[in-house]
């Protein structure tokens, strides 16, 4: 089934066109692929970034908050490098460019996506603590994409590299993973103080 990849917001887009205009931007990007490139470069499948705030071990509600939209920066069939852009004051701007593992392994998760049997929104989630990173398959394909916590059907792939005690790039409802996550994320309890 397609992935329904819901639009970025214009100026959003728009940062990242004007970054990818500008000599500066791409030469102090220190992206070697970025910056080796011959032809055209071309922002494409944006994806909101949330980040996740809370996690319980009990599979309690999860709770998220938009932080930025990431483009896969594109040079004729290939993706090169990624572009971030986050939220201000002012609206959306322009953050940074990057390459590295997620930028392959969030291209490898996409395509294993579009094998599965139900439509999703793709959208990433972000575990800080964890340095984690997952491919968060959204189920509402018509929600708003700067809306919404990660309900219990959705999927979670967790991207490579994936923090130890995680496998990469194997898909979890969101039921299964996020009691993981939230019992990662709990605090140990004190010696000698009842669990």
């Amino acid at each position: 089934m397609p992935l329904h990849v819901p639009p970025a917001p214009a100026p959003a887009l728009r940062s990242v066109l004007m970054a990818l205009g500008s000599p500066t931007a791409v030469r102090d990007a220190r992206t070697p692929a970025l910056q080796s490139v011959q032809g055209p470069l071309s922002p494409e499948l944006p994806l909101p970034v949330y980040v996740l705030n809370r996690a319980t071990a009990d599979g309690g509600a999860p709770s998220t908050r938009l932080t930025g939209w990431r483009f896969l920066i594109r040079s004729g069939d290939r993706a090169v490098a990624a572009a971030d852009t986050m939220l201000t004051a002012d609206g959306w701007a322009f953050s940074r460019f990057f390459e590295g593992p997620y930028l392959t392994a969030t291209e490898r998760a996409l395509r294993q996506a579009e094998t599965l049997q139900k439509p999703y929104q793709p959208r990433l989630l972000s575990v800080p603590e964890l340095y984690m990173l997952t491919l968060w398959l959204h189920g509402d394909t018509e929600a708003e994409p700067s809306e919404g916590s990660p309900a219990s059907a959705d999927i979670l792939v967790p991207l490579a590299p994936a923090p130890p005690g995680f496998a990469a790039h194997r898909p979890h409802l969101v039921s299964e993973l996020l009691p993981m996550i939230g019992s990662r994320l709990a605090p140990a309890p004190l010696l000698g103080t009842p669990a």
